[in-house]
């Protein structure tokens, strides 16, 4: 225990000073008539008072006294453990106030053995000062550490109205986008946070699931012209709020409104922005909220990836273009919207040239826009068969946005086709790791996986992307190829009628299920579908004919086929040099002809 050598009250021996009287505190008898010996409040810290009056310093004599222990990290100093309270102060700072302890304690002192009040309450409003600064300087610097990896989960709509359901979904891909930018900040991908959209998830499940320290939830409200906008930042590890705010706009100033947003958020993550970087989060590719709306309405339907929505959001992107013709992410979202609809619901070339014009004009008016380079390189890709530039365009887009997951998914399948398969695989791997959750993602990795003819593998991928969403028919497509590829043909034809169950309208599925049962030697059934898929009235692209006969051993005709995929530019003839349902065509002197015209790089 300690003492007060003026009043005797006892303290532990955390204490320094006398909350009464402010007198520094002793170990041992508090009597003025006994020896009074200073005890230094830090070991190391020996100083003699004089060569009659040695001091205790807890070390022996010949001992070198060690310094208190400091662990730092870059954002603040680490205490050790009990001192949270009990802020540490530098050597210098200790040997001063130790040497300042042991002349006090063996100095003569008045009658009363005391030092003036003045000073006594200086020093004791110093000490709460100091413990009080230290306290409160330790919570805050721990846990304003830097985060690095985020997901934006998707806004609620609190509106009561399913019609502004693409405000909120808009919303939240918007902020996606702005923070994506950034360097040093992983931020998932729309199509990983939205697999939670409408479920009930506790935010530990959803960080450990995609990888992050912390999310953000937000819900919108509109009502009539104005917006509530309410955010919250959570701590993924505590699960506690690190901040949060509401916005209440009129609609017409929701486009300064994220960008506010954008700005706010990234302040919260501690994130180090340059000047070139702010730029990107204020930066604004319309004034018009008309069209912005339009926009984002034309997203929301684009993103359904079915006939209906591609049309209805082709529809809103031109009322966008028509509002405000300077609108470069509008033409980029019309060249998006071309390439999904291309050789599934329109020829390659009805589609693919509109696409090149919408993301050539798109980059024309801002040639920063990433999404605008990735559809460029698709177009160069699929329809104009340059390899060279294509690459060139996706390097671009990558450079724009090291962290999209769809370009990175798009690059390795290019990488893939041409036969450069390690390369396209790690691409691949990347892109599922930007977007883990994705089911689009996962299965173009498993696509991937069985062009580079990796069918194990392929199907290991492919089973897992199917357990993530029973509904997406490509997964189930690609899937019963792999199995065909190994032989298993029923296991094939339950995958294809899956697929084709999910989606009638594209005339894929029909033709994958009619080549599995020409090989399983259904023959009948098969030329039963190439016979639908004939008279169908609807396009029906010549490559997947061409792929039922091969099936069927009828070269001649897959070859007549082939050579109409040819006239039609069709993406899949990017397909022709990996394809293994071709294998049966390849010892062909046309097939040859066939690589050589469509110009596949060396």
């Amino acid at each position: 225990m300690k003492q007060c050598p003026e009043c005797g009250r006892e303290y532990d021996n955390t204490m320094m000073f006398c909350l009464d009287d402010g007198a520094e505190l002793l170990y041992g008898p508090a009597s003025a008539d006994e020896p009074a010996t200073a005890i230094l409040s830090e070991p190391g810290a020996a100083s003699a008072v004089s060569s009659a009056e040695p001091v205790a310093t807890g070390f022996p004599a010949s001992e070198s006294p060690t310094r208190a222990q400091i662990n730092t990290t870059d954002q603040t100093a680490i205490f050790p453990h009990g001192a949270a309270a009990k802020p540490q102060r530098n050597l210098s700072e200790l040997s001063e106030r130790q040497s300042l302890s042991a002349h006090q304690a063996a100095k003569p002192r008045g009658k009363a053995g005391s030092w003036q009040p003045a000073k006594r309450l200086a020093v004791f409003a110093i000490t709460i000062l100091l413990l009080v600064t230290g306290f409160f300087g330790y919570r805050y610097f721990t846990h304003t550490k830097q985060i690095e990896s985020i997901a934006v989960m998707p806004f609620v709509n609190d509106s009561g109205n399913a019609d502004v359901e693409y405000l909120s979904d808009g919303m939240t891909e918007t902020l996606i986008s702005s923070l994506s930018q950034l360097p040093n900040l992983n931020v998932k991908a729309r199509s990983s946070v939205f697999r939670y959209k409408g479920k009930e998830t506790d935010t530990k499940t959803i960080g450990k699931e995609l990888g992050v320290q912390a999310i953000l939830n937000g819900r919108v409200i509109q009502r009539g012209d104005q917006l509530i906008l309410s955010l919250e930042l959570v701590d993924v590890s505590t699960e506690n709020a690190i901040w949060s705010q509401q916005y209440n706009r009129k609609q017409t100033d929701l486009i300064a409104l994220q960008s506010e947003v954008a700005r706010d958020v990234s302040s919260k993550l501690k994130t180090k922005l340059s000047g070139a970087d702010e730029q990107k989060l204020a930066k604004t590719y319309t004034a018009n909220p008309e069209a912005y709306l339009l926009y984002l309405k034309g997203r929301y339907h684009t993103s359904r990836y079915t006939k209906e929505g591609l049309d209805k959001g082709r529809e809103y992107f031109n009322q966008a273009i028509a509002t405000d013709p300077q609108f470069a992410l509008a033409y980029a979202g019309v060249a998006e919207n071309y390439i999904a609809a291309s050789d599934w619901f329109m020829s390659s070339k009805e589609a693919l040239p509109k696409a090149g014009a919408a993301a050539k004009k798109a980059l024309e008016l801002d040639d920063q826009v990433a999404e605008a380079h990735t559809s460029l390189a698709t177009v160069k890709w699929w329809f104009d068969w340059d390899w060279a530039g294509a690459e060139a365009e996706f390097k671009r887009a990558i450079q724009l946005n090291p962290n999209d997951a769809k370009t990175l998914e798009f690059y390795g399948w290019y990488l893939i086709v041409i036969g450069r398969i390690d390369e396209g695989i790690e691409q691949n791997r990347h892109a599922q790791t930007q977007d883990p959750l994705s089911v689009e993602t996962n299965t173009l990795f498993g696509q991937s996986l069985y062009f580079a003819r990796r069918y194990d593998q392929a199907i290991e991928q492919l089973r897992a992307t199917v357990d993530m969403d029973q509904n997406y028919w490509l997964a189930h497509s690609f899937l019963g190829r792999a199995y065909e590829q190994e032989g298993k043909f029923d296991d094939a034809i339950v995958e294809f009628q899956r697929a084709l169950q999910i989606e009638k309208n594209v005339a894929e599925n029909s033709a994958m299920l009619a080549h599995a049962n020409a090989l399983s030697g259904k023959k009948g059934e098969a030329e039963r579908i190439l016979q639908q898929l004939r008279s169908s009235g609807t396009y029906v692209p010549p490559y997947n004919i061409a792929i039922v006969y091969a099936g069927l051993g009828d070269k001649d005709q897959a070859f007549a086929w082939l050579e109409r995929a040819y006239a039609d530019r069709s993406f899949y003839m990017t397909w022709l040099k990996s394809d293994p349902q071709l294998d049966s065509l390849r010892s062909d002197q046309r097939f040859a002809d066939l690589i050589r015209r469509v110009g596949f790089p060396e």
